[in-house]
């Protein structure tokens, strides 16, 4: 009897097993516990198994945490892969919200350009355009919210160690969508408070 081991690998989990002889086997491994460094667990083991035969052949030694890094090398790559889509989706997402309100503030010119010449004031300028950037963050985080919540059960059996529901990586996604949503339109709403209401009432 022996205690529970990952006997395949930190996704598979513990799985009933059991340990036979390894006799006519050419080779075998063994796992050492040291408190000692790795370099110098590594030249002891040699020198005892030199020591008792020293035609034994001694590879592939490694340190259990390498052993761990090389199983979720795979895990790890595909992880970092799609963090990158991620960082490159929100900056498309954010350049398309920008041309988008940018379009939109050069429609809206000449009836901006009219309300300031009738003393409205630049702030309710700029809330008139950051309402539409709003609008259009909270329609993308309705949508993106349950698709997200319903995705979270597949990502996490694709990758190891990774929860699909997590609080706070989910509250930080948002606080990060709502910061570059925000900044995005907040350059042609400001630009839309600075028109000059002769010029915007001359455009077109």
């Amino acid at each position: 009897m022996v205690d529970d081991s990952l006997y395949e690998g930190p996704r598979q989990g513990v799985r009933r097993q059991v340990f036979v002889p390894a006799w006519g086997r050419s080779d075998a491994a063994f796992y050492v516990r040291t408190t000692m460094s790795s370099a110098a667990a590594f030249a002891l083991v040699r020198r005892e198994v030199h020591r008792l035969d020293s035609s034994l052949p001694i590879f592939e030694t490694k340190t259990l945490q390498a052993q761990l890094d090389e199983t979720l090398l795979n895990d790890r790559l595909v992880a970092l892969l799609s963090a990158g889509f991620g960082v490159l989706a929100t900056s498309l997402a954010a350049i398309g919200l920008y041309g988008v309100m940018a379009f939109v503030v050069a429609r809206r010119r000449k009836e901006l350009g009219i309300r300031l010449a009738l003393g409205a004031q630049r702030a309710i300028i700029v809330w008139s355009v950051m309402r539409e950037v709003l609008l259009l963050l909270a329609i993308g985080l309705a949508v993106g919210i349950p698709t997200g919540l319903g995705l979270g059960r597949f990502v996490a059996a694709q990758l190891y160690g990774i929860r699909g529901q997590d609080p706070s990586v989910a509250a930080a996604t948002i606080v990060v969508l709502m910061t570059v949503s925000a900044l995005a339109g907040l350059i042609p709403a400001h630009r839309a408070s600075r028109i000059d209401p002769i010029l915007a009432l001359r455009y077109e």
